[in-house]
């Protein structure tokens, strides 16, 4: 009975209609048009954005969903946050293509993004979101309660999910940013010495 599951399950994950890869330079222009269309003009003004503004996302956590075509249908990031002084990451924002709805993008996305952030040893994820939906990858509001976010936002859609037990005991106080300025990254690129440097391929 298991090596039937199992049969199944790899050879949906070989059909699929999309793979999952790390996200690539290449990939901003199509990527900022996905999030424009599934969040409006206006999302550079949500709550969540304050966290990322003018920061590098965490380090492999950056993730796109891409079609043979090689046509990018969906994007996840995590940025590195102190939740109330403890070391977290906050997902978001997680966006599928309206075309690929109902071909399981988006789980895909989670799934590979949540393995890699606790691969890497991070103890919690929070993001802003709906409970109903993200209730299925183990997230609740039981722990982040004592939680702020820097703006507006409704308390029902503040969910954390502890990588590591207890690693959101006892958690209060504001969510910000602890991720690398991008003015630092880009500095330190610049400074380094490359004179026989080759562009990497996209």
């Amino acid at each position: 009975m298991t090596a039937k599951r199992n049969t199944a399950v790899a050879l949906i994950r070989e059909t699929a209609p999309f793979a999952i890869r790390a996200e690539r330079a290449s990939d901003v222009v199509a990527r900022e048009a996905l999030l424009d269309a599934c969040f409006g003009d206006n999302r550079h003004t949500r709550t969540c954005q304050r966290l990322r503004d003018g920061r590098a996302p965490a380090e492999g956590l950056s993730l796109a969903a891409v079609r043979q075509d090689g046509r990018l249908v969906g994007t996840v990031r995590l940025w590195h946050v102190s939740a109330g002084g403890r070391s977290a990451l906050m997902l978001g924002p997680l966006a599928v293509d309206g075309d690929c709805r109902g071909l399981g993008v988006g789980a895909a996305l989670m799934a590979r993004a949540l393995t890699a952030a606790k691969a890497r040893d991070h103890g919690a994820v929070i993001l802003l979101g709906d409970a109903p939906y993200y209730i299925r990858y183990g997230f609740t509001a039981a722990k982040t309660g004592e939680l702020s976010l820097p703006g507006a936002f409704e308390r029902g859609r503040l969910l954390g999910l502890e990588l590591v037990d207890g690693a959101l005991d006892g958690a209060w106080g504001m969510i910000v940013p602890t991720g690398v300025p991008l003015k630092t990254r880009a500095s330190r690129a610049r400074s380094r010495k490359a004179p026989l440097a080759v562009p990497h391929a996209a």
